[in-house]
C-alpha cells in the first residue's frame, strides 16, 4: 500500500515494491511495464518511468528499448532481438483488422491512447506503428479529428 501522506516520494515506494517482487526472478525475466505501473498504482507514466529508473540505476533491472524492463543486466542475459520490432507488430495486427472489415473505411481507429492501453506500449511505439500504416495507405489522419481508414482503393497491393 502506498503512504501518499509519508515522507518518502511516490516513486521510491513502488520501486521498493517491484524490488521485492523481482528479487527471486532470474536474470532476463521480465519487469512489469510503465503502462502496467501507472494502473496497479494508480500513477502517472513519469512516476513509474521514475520507479523503473531507480531499479535501473542500481542496476536490478535493464531496460530495452522498444521492449522493456527486464531483471539483471544485460550481459547476464542477452535477450534476443525480436525478429519483428513491435511497432511493425501492431501496424500488421491493424491492418489485418482493417482487412478484416473490423475497421471500415473512412472511420475512424482507436486512438493513440487507447492503442497504448490495448498493447501496453509507449506512446512513441504507436506513433511508429501509425506512421507506417499512413505510409503504406492503410489510413490517413485529420488534424485535431483521428485517424482513419483509408479508402479501400488507397490499400496496398498484397
Amino acid at each position: 500500500m502506498l503512504d501518499y501522506d509519508g515522507d518518502t516520494h511516490i516513486y521510491i515506494q513502488i520501486a521498493d515494491i517491484i524490488r521485492r517482487r523481482v528479487a527471486g526472478l532470474a536474470s532476463g525475466h521480465p519487469v512489469p511495464s510503465e503502462a502496467d505501473i501507472q494502473q496497479e498504482f494508480g500513477v502517472a507514466r513519469t512516476t513509474a518511468r521514475r520507479a523503473i529508473h531507480v531499479l535501473r540505476e542500481e542496476g536490478l533491472v535493464y531496460t530495452v528499448q522498444g521492449e522493456g524492463a527486464f531483471v539483471g543486466m544485460p550481459e547476464e542475459a542477452p535477450r534476443k532481438k525480436r525478429k519483428v520490432p513491435l511497432y511493425q507488430q501492431i501496424a500488421s495486427d491493424l491492418a489485418e483488422q482493417i482487412k478484416t472489415g473490423e475497421f471500415l473505411p473512412r472511420r475512424a481507429i482507436p486512438g493513440e491512447a487507447a492503442l497504448v492501453d490495448q498493447y501496453g506500449v509507449a506512446r512513441e511505439t504507436v506513433r511508429r506503428a501509425m506512421a507506417l500504416l499512413r505510409e503504406q495507405g492503410w489510413i490517413y489522419t485529420v488534424a485535431q479529428r483521428g485517424s482513419y481508414v483509408s479508402p479501400e482503393e488507397s490499400w496496398p497491393q498484397a
